[in-house]
């Protein structure tokens, strides 16, 4: 089996290499094409405006100045000798559940697998602050692999992929893995009105306190019940159930 890694955090990111680890215990044959800085938040961006730098940085490692999304085209349509069964994005450092699975590079990486026609799923691991951020890696490694192994076999739907999130608990304390829909969640983003030294303004965005609607059945209440979540995505984006009422409209 050929695989393909990227992420959204960078080719040096520590998530990468962890999922490289879970990647060669299913695998000998594993590629990396994940981008030389920090591309979270830019969900399926192409870079179109400027060209793209490949690096080799080791055997079947490559950096790319670009997006996740760049990433998977040029493993596939470039780096790679034939196109590999299977992409795997991340480890996520975070969560990428509920609405926020629209903004994440993580999954534009799974998604751009699936549309070059290759089983992706996108990884990621929740994450705590206590004195700093505490990323709990050892549960994704734990768990990933036999995980990746059993889903590889299940009959997925042209343009569908899995992702996949990893609670924020000790490995002894996860309680078994649910298949679950997409959560809700307010809009978390705040805006922090700066000046610079001239006295300019300048923003950040951040992320603030967040509510959501943690419905059995949902990412969300998985991982909060310390439960490895799979959630099937499609890329197929129509409303079927308002396309009569859209019709009926326009007649």
């Amino acid at each position: 089996m050929r695989i393909l890694l990227t992420n959204d955090d960078g080719i040096h990111a520590e998530g990468l290499a962890v999922l490289e680890r879970i990647a060669r215990s299913l695998s000998d044959d594993v590629w990396i094409v994940a981008p030389e800085t920090d591309q979270s938040g830019l969900a399926h961006s192409l870079t179109l405006s400027e060209p793209l730098r490949l690096r080799q940085v080791g055997e079947k490692h490559f950096a790319l100045r670009g997006t996740p999304t760049d990433c998977v085209i040029m493993g596939i349509r470039e780096v790679l000798p034939e196109k590999p069964d299977l992409v795997l994005s991340g480890v996520n450092d975070g969560a990428n559940m509920a609405d926020d699975v629209t903004y994440s590079g993580t999954i534009a990486g799974a998604i751009e697998g699936t549309l070059q026609g290759v089983r992706s799923f996108a990884l990621s691991q929740a994450v705590r602050r206590e004195n700093g951020r505490v990323v709990p890696w050892d549960v994704v490694e734990t768990y990933a692999a036999d995980l990746i192994r059993k889903l590889m076999d299940v009959d997925l739907p042209d343009g569908t992929f899995l992702n996949l999130n990893f609670p924020n608990c000790e490995p002894k304390d996860v309680h078994g893995v649910e298949v679950t829909a997409q959560g809700k969640l307010d809009f978390g983003l705040t805006i922090d009105a700066r000046e610079d030294g001239r006295g300019k303004p300048y923003y950040w965005l951040r992320f603030g306190e967040r509510k959501g609607n943690f419905r059995d059945g949902t990412d969300i209440q998985a991982l909060k019940q310390n439960k490895i979540s799979v959630t099937p995505l499609k890329l197929d984006l129509t409303d079927y159930s308002v396309q009569d009422r859209v019709a009926k409209a326009l007649l």
